[in-house]
């Protein structure tokens, strides 16, 4: 890759190293969205969710804005600990951070074990979206994949939220005709074990073209890569695709999603200096 510059739609980096930061910028990400999600360690109470929201809002930002990447945001009860009742006051929360110019759709929300109170929580959050006015990131299930983006689905239909402002997360092979004849966007993890990898995702997009595709790294606290996304461009590239659709996945087509929010601000990446709540990304001395 020579000029493209990279937009990673979902990467936790809550779970990232300050270096990762600088390897990204290395790399062309310019911006990124952190969606929230379980943090692999049960939450006990909804007063830690919201600890964790203002992370999202406040100090990620500025960290990624040292090293010249704009953040921004998704908030969420995700589906996980939808199912703690501990956990499920958050949804009366959610209204006053999803008004807050970071955030830019409601997510992660979903499947993962397809129960009831994922149902009811799912359900609430696409009604939040069109409330709000705000794109949703959906999360599809990591086991039965295809029978839970066919209940994905039939939700979706239900909340009358349009097919353009979600996004079908952790798609694969098996799941991308249904979601693809949905309207929706359609999101791609690449992963260096599990999920997707570049050359797989290669061929779906010989296949299905480049339109609506959203290729994230989802990088977070398990085996990950931050740097996915680069090498899906650079085997875009060697498959011979061209630098214009390279940079159509990998910067105009989350641009376009996360854009219906009208909060994406992709100015906020120059390096601000200065503190966050007395605090500086540095260690040993300024």
């Amino acid at each position: 890759m020579t000029s493209s510059r990279i937009f990673d739609p979902h990467i936790h980096m809550t779970s990232r190293t300050t270096d990762d930061y600088a390897a990204m910028y290395e790399a062309g990400v310019r911006a990124l969205v952190e969606p929230s999600f379980w943090l692999g360690q049960p939450r006990t109470s909804p007063a830690s969710f919201y600890d964790y929201f203002d992370s999202l809002l406040g100090w990620e930002p500025y960290r990624a804005a040292q090293y010249g990447i704009a953040h921004h945001c998704t908030l969420a009860l995700n589906p996980k600990e939808a199912n703690d009742p501990r956990c499920t006051p958050v949804l009366d929360a959610l209204p006053r951070y999803l008004l807050k110019d970071g955030v830019v759709a409601v997510g992660e929300i979903g499947y993962d074990s397809m129960t009831p109170a994922e149902d009811v929580a799912l359900a609430a959050q696409l009604q939040l979206a069109r409330e709000h006015e705000l794109p949703a990131l959906v999360h599809t299930p990591h086991r039965d994949k295809a029978a839970g983006l066919a209940r994905t689905l039939d939700v979706l239909r239900e909340s009358g939220l349009p097919p353009e402002r979600v996004v079908l997360d952790h798609l694969n092979e098996t799941t991308l005709g249904a979601a693809a004849d949905s309207g929706c966007w359609l999101g791609f993890s690449i992963y260096p074990d599990t999920k997707m990898d570049p050359d797989r995702m290669i061929r779906i997009l010989r296949v299905h073209g480049t339109e609506r595709v959203l290729v994230n790294s989802a990088a977070d606290w398990g085996h990950s890569d931050p740097l996915k996304t680069r090498h899906v461009g650079d085997a875009m590239l060697a498959a011979g695709f061209d630098e214009e659709e390279v940079e159509q996945v990998l910067w105009h087509n989350p641009v376009a999603f996360y854009g219906q929010s009208g909060r994406l601000d992709l100015d906020a990446a120059s390096p601000s200096g200065g503190l966050f709540e007395g605090n500086s990304v540095l260690r040993g001395g300024e």
